[in-house]
């Protein structure tokens, strides 16, 4: 889900003008605010609009995993 959600906002962001800064707020202001969440309170939150699309989709496939263990 949030895989999807990353290449929308890499292609709306591409041409946008947006610096970095505020890519990454737009960027959190779009997402699951569970996910979310849960990155800004690590120890080293994502600084990069990078770091954000690979630590969201790295999260959501971990928890992807988790959900399918819990159903068995």
């Amino acid at each position: 889900m949030m895989e999807e959600f990353v290449q929308k906002f890499r292609r709306a962001a591409r041409g946008s003008g947006y610096e970095e800064r505020s890519l990454v707020e737009k960027f959190k202001r779009g997402m699951n605010e569970t996910i979310r969440r849960k990155l800004m309170e690590t120890e080293r939150p994502p600084g990069s609009i990078e770091q954000w699309y690979e630590k969201v989709v790295d999260l959501d496939r971990y928890w992807g995993k988790s959900r399918q263990e819990e159903e068995r």
